[in-house]
Formats: C-alpha cells, sequence, structure tokens
C-alpha cells in the first residue's frame, strides 16, 4: 500500500521523488527502499547526475524495483516518464532473484500508468543514460536529463 501510495504521489506532484526505489521485506512484501530515494530538489543542489547516482544505488548482490522519473525531448516535444526499473543482478542469489521475477507483473499491475520498462541484470545494461535512452525513446532523442547523449 505504501509503494502504490508513493506512485500515485509521484503521478500528481512532480516535487517529490526522481527516483522511488522498491524492495522485498523479510517477510516478502514489496516495501520502500527508505533513505535511497534522490529527491527532486536535490538535483542539481546536492546531486548533479541522477541517473548515475541512481545507478550507484543499486546493491551488488541484490535485487531491487524502482521508479525513474525521466525528463527527455524529442525532436517533436518534451516529455517526462516514469520507467519501472527491474534490477536482478547476477550476482544476487537465486531464490531472491526468483521472488522477485515472480512479483514483478503484481506491482506493475498495481502501477497504472507505466509507459516504459527497464529491465537489467548487470552494471554494463544501466552504466549510462544511452541505456535508459534508447529503452524509452529509441534514437529520438536529443538531451536526457537535460544534458546530450
Amino acid at each position: 500500500d505504501g509503494v502504490i501510495k508513493v506512485f500515485n504521489d509521484k503521478k500528481v506532484c512532480e516535487e517529490a521523488q526522481k527516483t522511488v526505489p522498491f524492495c522485498l521485506s523479510e517477510d516478502k512484501n514489496i516495501i520502500l527502499g527508505e533513505g535511497n530515494e534522490i529527491l527532486v530538489g536535490d538535483v542539481g543542489q546536492t546531486i548533479h547526475d541522477p541517473y548515475t547516482a541512481f545507478v550507484k544505488m543499486l546493491p551488488d548482490k541484490n535485487c531491487r524495483y524502482a521508479l525513474y522519473d525521466t525528463i527527455y525531448e524529442t525532436k517533436e516535444s518534451k516529455k517526462e516518464d516514469l520507467v519501472f526499473i527491474f534490477w536482478a543482478t547476477e550476482w544476487a542469489p537465486l531464490t531472491s532473484k526468483m521472488i522477485y521475477a515472480s512479483s514483478k507483473n503484481a506491482i506493475k499491475k498495481k502501477l497504472t500508468g507505466i509507459k516504459q520498462e527497464l529491465q537489467a541484470n548487470c552494471y554494463e545494461e544501466v552504466k549510462d543514460r544511452c541505456t535508459l535512452a534508447e529503452k524509452v525513446g529509441g534514437s529520438a532523442f536529443i538531451p536526457l536529463e537535460g544534458k546530450p547523449l
């Protein structure tokens, strides 16, 4: 319920989190990953590249879900989309990967309005904004997150 509330708040309020991480609790419920969010107000102040900061927050040996609020421009317009990210690192325990994979569709059904999804299994797949750009818009981008690709 907390995850859905944050998601719904994020859809209507632009002055919120830039990233929202989710994880599984010990009793296998999907909960907010407290303390790992990046606030919109931090961008440009304490965090200069929010995507790189987000990638550095991904755990080396565990799985995560996350929402990433991306802003990009195409030749036609400026857009903002919430991207659902499923991080299942190859070094995570097999049981963790199985539980996260089997729960993914359930959480996505609850997060209505997600247009984009990025699934990654290693840092190479999320290393830079180009990977995210390809996922949300192919080669149609001019800048992503205000920076040229």
